[in-house]
């Protein structure tokens, strides 16, 4: 399980607990997280689960494959450095305390 803070971008957070073996993308849209579109499932093929890691994230995330790097020249906010398909960030214990920023629209 690990613990996941939501912030929008209003200001607002939303801190849920997930489970294993879901994503970060599955985690919001399963606790009713606002901002997370998802339109694909989950298959890296849309874009509209894109968040932004908070630049001050130290935890392990895994490698940013390049289908993700595909999808994500085509978001509708604007790419970021720490821009990421939460759809592809599995949850586990080692996430815990994870911090993502919702952008202002996902379509």
């Amino acid at each position: 399980m690990a613990k996941i803070t939501y912030k929008h971008p209003d200001g607002t957070e939303t801190v849920v607990e997930v489970t294993a073996p879901n994503t970060v993308m599955r985690g919001a849209k399963l606790n009713g997280v606002e901002g997370i579109v998802a339109q694909c499932g989950g298959s890296a093929q849309c874009g509209t689960c894109h968040v932004y890691v908070d630049e001050g994230n130290t935890l392990p995330l895994p490698e940013m494959h390049e289908a993700e790097d595909d999808v994500l020249y085509g978001t509708a906010s604007e790419r970021r450095p720490t821009s990421r398909l939460s759809c592809q960030l599995p949850v586990s214990e080692a996430i815990d305390g994870l911090v993502v920023h919702l952008p202002p629209t996902q379509t």
